[in-house]
């Protein structure tokens, strides 16, 4: 059987979608890269926006246009949404996100114990290398879910909903999960999760712990972290990265430099706790890149508030950051909420919080200038016979783009950064790999 796999929304999602097309290989079936090759096609869905619904819709109709011959819609608008996703055009099967990761077995008729690589006895199928997946989706870095669920309770949050309580992988499972990622030549693992921060809670262990055993039992060259919490960390979390192969990149959600935006959200965190955490971080890890999340518009928040913010996004230097308008998403707290700002409203904060964005971000890159990076390159483009056009991202999260006499597609180059280009909010470096 042919398989299209095909998502939208976050990291862990594509982790997702990753370990599907993994185990449908090992049960003797191939991944396509379009839609219209495809005897079943598989979507992952987002709900994190009125938009993402969306968009999640669309690519339920787009598979169906290009003529897939059936079509299983999981993720978390299919969730939270199942008779609307069962009525779509195609779609033979809702899968609930609790019942995802036993989406294959359930397709091939399958016991899920065939896919685990612990089971002693029975049939099991031997678990392969990664491969990259064809198509759009095609990455360098592998995606490895780690965790799931969440046990927060942010009033603007309809993930949490969607994806039920917090729960960890065990070690042994993310062990065999990074080993598999490197047999298939993998040079970054990217640890995903709902609330990845919270890995180990349920096993009276630590994220930290799940870290140091990765970085002492596996030879990857990276391992990134996605988005953390800022209340699950402490100065010490940072000692870990005494290891140069943890990547320079903390992505550290804020929501609102507001304290008091901050308790209508129900984040566990205050403005000056996450400056302390900022420094403490800064202060461990030479030129490491903090990035961030905002959310413009939310419930009550007044022209003082959003001050509030602004002024603390600038004071904090991130390296980036991404800025969300509020969306209200049936279901949550917030949504009930008096003081529903205007969407014009939302619309001009959240442009005036990007250009902020955007100033630190080159602030952050001019620094780097003339200096030498390791470069893992993601794409790459033939632009004649003299050259390729190479495109990836330093340990840091910078994004480089250099030219190179031949593909170095999944191959770290040390380059010299030479120029910043591109567009504030959408800029990158330029490297020469022509080092003498």
């Amino acid at each position: 059987m042919k398989i299209y796999l095909d998502t939208i929304g976050c990291r862990l999602n594509q982790a997702e979608i990753e370990t599907m097309a993994r185990q449908f290989r090992a049960a003797g079936h191939e991944i396509v890269a379009t839609a219209d090759q495809a005897d079943l096609a598989v979507i992952n869905t987002c709900t994190v926006t009125s938009q993402a619904a969306s968009d999640s819709r669309g690519k339920i109709r787009a598979a169906a246009r290009r003529g897939a011959g059936e079509i299983a819609v999981t993720g978390c608008w299919a969730t939270l949404e199942p008779q609307s996703a069962a009525a779509l055009p195609g779609v033979s099967r809702v899968v609930p996100n609790l019942r995802k990761d036993f989406l294959v077995a359930d397709v091939l008729d399958l016991q899920p114990s065939t896919f685990d690589p612990s089971r002693t006895s029975g049939r099991r199928l031997e678990p392969l290398p990664r491969e990259p997946l064809p198509g759009l989706h095609q990455r360098t870095r592998s995606f490895i879910k780690v965790q799931d669920g969440c046990d927060n309770h942010c009033t603007y949050c309809i993930t949490a909903i969607a994806r039920g309580a917090a729960r960890s992988q065990p070690i042994p499972d993310v062990l065999a999960d990074v080993r598999a990622a490197l047999a298939g030549g993998t040079k970054e693992v990217v640890l995903t999760g709902v609330h990845l921060g919270s890995w180990g809670q349920d096993l009276n262990l630590h994220l930290r712990d799940l870290l140091a055993t990765i970085l002492k039992e596996t030879d990857t060259p990276r391992l990134r972290l996605s988005s953390l919490e800022p209340w699950d960390l402490d100065a010490d979390f940072f000692t870990l990265w005494q290891d140069a192969r943890l990547c320079r990149h903390l992505h550290l959600p804020l929501q609102s430099g507001s304290a008091g935006v901050l308790r209508r959200m129900a984040r566990k965190t205050t403005p000056e706790a996450y400056a302390a955490l900022l420094a403490a971080a800064r202060a461990a890890i030479p030129d490491v890149a903090i990035t961030t999340d905002v959310i413009a518009g939310f419930p009550g928040e007044t022209e003082a508030e959003f001050t509030e913010t602004l002024d603390f996004v600038r004071q904090m230097n991130f390296s980036g950051g991404h800025v969300f308008t509020y969306s209200a998403r049936p279901g949550t707290a917030a949504a009930r909420m008096g003081g529903q700002i205007p969407h014009e409203v939302r619309k001009e904060r959240n442009a005036v919080l990007r250009a902020a964005f955007a100033e630190s971000e080159r602030t952050y890159q001019q620094k780097f200038l003339g200096k030498i990076m390791s470069v893992l390159w993601e794409s790459t483009d033939q632009l004649n016979d003299a050259g390729w056009q190479m495109e990836g991202l330093t340990d840091n999260y910078l994004r480089v783009t250099a030219v190179t006499p031949g593909a170095r597609w999944n191959q770290i180059d040390s380059v010299k950064l030479v120029a910043l280009a591109g567009e504030p909010g959408d800029s990158h470096l330029q490297g020469d790999c022509h080092l003498e």
